[in-house]
């Protein structure tokens, strides 16, 4: 069955960027630099975060400005990345209106989630999920 990821309720978020470390410890690394979800301050505690993170669009605006066919269709909704096929010509992080695509900096790449879900159990406060959709969605 497809998964998706989701935020279930950004007012729960506290910034504590649990998430993104535990992204970017999928390539046995520490830090943040290749994390595929990304949470951004919009003014402190006062006036919360943002979650950025693929939201697995079913028409995704990343994928129809790769030149190179490097971002293709997730079934369930999102994409995936060919690195092999990528230029990084950063067109796809332009293009998605909602920062869901990030920047690797050390490969000059995008990353984009993958849904995998790994990020969910090191959320302390539930902020996201990931989801099993139903059948006829993928």
């Amino acid at each position: 069955m497809t998964k998706r990821l989701s935020v279930v309720d950004v007012d729960l978020c506290v910034g504590c960027q649990s998430c993104m470390f535990a992204c970017n410890r999928r390539f046995a690394e520490a830090g943040l630099g290749r994390s595929a979800i990304h949470i951004q301050s919009v003014g402190g505690f006062e006036r919360g975060f943002v979650v950025k993170v693929c939201r697995a669009c079913r028409d995704p605006p990343c994928a129809k400005v790769c030149p190179t066919g490097a971002i293709y269709k997730r079934a369930g909704g999102g994409v995936l990345l060919n690195y092999y096929k990528c230029n990084s010509c950063g067109n796809c992080a332009k293009e998605c209106i909602i920062g869901g695509v990030q920047w690797d900096t050390s490969l000059d790449k995008p990353t984009i989630c993958v849904h995998c879900g790994y990020c969910v159990k090191y959320c302390p406060y539930g902020v996201i999920r990931l989801e099993e959709l139903p059948p006829g969605e993928t």
